[in-house]
């Protein structure tokens, strides 16, 4: 069983965004195989729509580069670059687009090692943003984790917080086999936080304890686990309720062991993601926990996440697709009963 991570050191405060240019620095600092590339990431064209390549290009040259806009072409490039020893990282520039280039990610990066018998390995990041923020629209704003979640060889990575976004993005990029790194778009500039010493890194598959508590445990990452945190402090502010709230931080692989020790003791779960509900990431963490906890279970597992339906435009409806924090107390109520 893995050992959690509680919430820590003290460094000064950055942005999320911030944050994702600071790992990207050290990471091209540490190691010549290092590149970054991906639509507007070089300082001509702005050093990124989010500004997290910012400066880079100026500072190690043609290691950073922009491309044109074809994802096929940057992720084809990228595995190739990787299974001859560079450690590149690819910036898809929103989640929706990662569909374009399924056939490079899906059958050539997750597949290569195995394909080979371990010889050939694919160290590539892929950075992407995704997230319902400001009427993007059903194109721009999906978050599809559960697709790349159920195709073996792939990681994949949902950070909540400056510091583990610096530090498990610095895990990807160090690690031997391809990495989805997710960027919620609504986090990058609102979110502040410590982001931890120099070169820190974050072990992947490694959960983070971001409240104890004993009466229920809400399980969940990205923006969701946020509001969830809020939640959970406001109600044992105001009522008394216990609740533990658990960042998973990685999806693939994620912490069976943190997770069900916790269960197993509050006996009572609250999955909570952005992404729609049917089909998601919370039904395989509900149906491991309801497999090996389900005689010690006080109340069935519940899922919270979004509207089975495309992401709308109209900000009245966009809002009502999200659960949010109202959905998310809900369901904490619901199940405590």
């Amino acid at each position: 069983m893995s050992t959690p991570e509680l919430t820590g050191d003290v460094s000064p405060q950055q942005n999320f965004a911030t944050a994702i240019n600071m790992a990207l620095d050290e990471a091209l600092a540490e190691d010549p195989a290092v590149i970054v590339f991906g639509e507007d990431v070089a300082d001509p064209q702005g050093g990124g729509v989010t500004k997290c390549t910012q400066g880079l290009s100026t500072k190690y040259g043609p290691r950073v580069r922009s491309t044109p806009i074809s994802e096929q072409a940057i992720v084809g490039a990228a595995v190739g670059a990787a299974i001859v020893g560079m450690r590149p990282v690819a910036e898809i520039m929103l989640m929706n687009f990662m569909a374009v280039a399924m056939d490079q990610i899906v059958n050539h990066a997750a597949k290569l090692r195995f394909m080979s018998g371990g010889q050939t390995g694919v160290p590539l990041t892929i950075r992407t943003m995704a997230g319902v923020v400001g009427g993007n629209g059903a194109q721009h704003s999906d978050m599809v984790e559960a697709w790349f979640a159920h195709s073996p060889g792939l990681k994949v990575v949902v950070p909540s917080r400056p510091d583990d976004a610096k530090g498990l993005l610095l895990s990807c990029i160090f690690d031997d086999d391809p990495c989805i790194f997710v960027e919620t778009l609504s986090l990058y500039f609102g979110t502040k936080g410590s982001v931890g010493e120099s070169g820190q890194r974050i072990p992947i598959g490694r959960a983070r304890i971001l409240k104890s508590g004993t009466d229920l445990t809400v399980v969940g990452y990205g923006k969701p686990i946020v509001e969830a945190l809020s939640v959970a402090e406001r109600l044992e502010r105001e009522e008394g309720c216990s609740i533990e709230v658990i960042d998973l931080r990685t999806v693939s692989p994620w912490d069976e062991g943190v997770v069900l020790d916790s269960v197993g003791r509050s006996k009572r779960a609250v999955l909570v993601h952005e992404a729609v509900q049917r089909f998601g990431v919370g039904a395989e963490v509900a149906a491991r926990i309801h497999e090996e906890l389900f005689g010690e279970l006080e109340a069935p597992v519940a899922r919270v996440g979004s509207a089975f339906t495309p992401v709308p435009y109209a900000p009245t409806l966009e809002a009502a697709y999200v659960a949010g924090t109202p959905g998310i107390e809900a369901a904490i109520r619901n199940t405590l009963g």
